[in-house]
């Protein structure tokens, strides 16, 4: 497997993830060859992350009390191909909870248990006037780390 910079041990990095929903591989998001069109896994990390972030009750309808959740950096690998027709799943985890923002890691496995995609991303949450980071409740933090 190729190497992964934000990766140290991929073994024990695969074990920690919890949380993961089922995506259809759509005719849509492929190419003229049926194959995975590139910007496709960051709508399926953005899927993830918000479902992943509901169901553990911080994202609702209440999260711009807390400020607006903004995406400051996306990142992904492409370690094997997929097709329209197949079906993933992708995985999410908060990789590291700051004082304003969470780094989340994802990872995409296909039905023969191979890795696919890997990927991470930084959400700041910020002030909706001003545009600047506001810090992330003790309880939100809490339940980001416990996931």
């Amino acid at each position: 497997m190729a190497k992964v910079d934000y990766i140290e041990d991929f073994q024990k990095w695969r074990s920690e993830f919890q949380y993961s929903i089922p995506v259809y591989i759509r005719f849509s998001e492929t190419d003229m060859i049926g194959h995975m069109n590139n910007v496709s896994p960051f709508i399926y990390f953005e899927e993830a992350r918000i479902k992943f972030l509901q169901s553990l009750g911080v994202f609702t309808g209440n999260v711009y009390e807390e400020g607006v959740p903004v995406v400051a950096d996306l990142q992904c690998n492409y370690l094997k191909q997929s097709y329209f027709g197949e079906t993933i799943d992708m995985y999410v985890k908060a990789n590291n909870v700051g004082t304003t923002s969470i780094d989340f890691h994802y990872m995409a496995v296909n039905d023969k248990n191979e890795i696919t995609l890997t990927g991470r991303g930084r959400l700041v949450f910020v002030d909706q006037e001003s545009g600047k980071p506001v810090p992330l409740k003790e309880e939100i933090k809490r339940k980001l780390k416990n996931s």
